[in-house]
């Protein structure tokens, strides 16, 4: 088993995957910050609970037809339109580029911490692995 399959890695891996998905809609918002009738959209929070998987490993989930794939949550299941606005535009734009660019701060911090995390995590178990002198 890769060290980076473990389920703490796989849901640092979830989580970056997240901030990227979520930097892209960030960005289309501020693109879109003068279209009239565009809603800024998010994502839902990121939910650790639900990515930690504490099935034992090489157990699957069974598929019942050949033509069934597995199932994957993809990002774009998971978009809302942004519901805590400040203000609305008389052509119906409700981006707030303020507000935009405070959640891509936070989206960008917040990667950086969850990398850094991993990052370090990798470093330790390397560490503790390796052959002392």
């Amino acid at each position: 088993m890769a060290l980076t399959n473990l389920p703490m890695f796989q849901a640092l891996k979830s989580k970056m995957q997240w901030h990227q998905t979520r930097q892209s809609l960030l960005s289309e918002n501020v693109a879109n910050a003068d279209s009239p009738q565009y809603r800024a959209r998010d994502l839902k929070p990121f939910d650790l609970s639900k990515q930690v998987d504490l099935k034992p490993a090489g157990l699957a989930t069974a598929r019942t037809q050949a033509g069934h794939l597995p199932g994957v949550m993809t990002a774009a299941s998971k978009m809302e339109e942004a519901s805590e606005t400040f203000e609305t535009t008389p052509n119906g734009n409700n981006v707030v580029l303020e507000e935009q660019m405070m959640k891509v701060t936070e989206n960008q911090m917040d990667f950086q911490a969850a990398t850094a995390l991993y990052t370090r995590s990798i470093g330790l178990i390397r560490t503790a692995l390796s052959k002392s002198a």
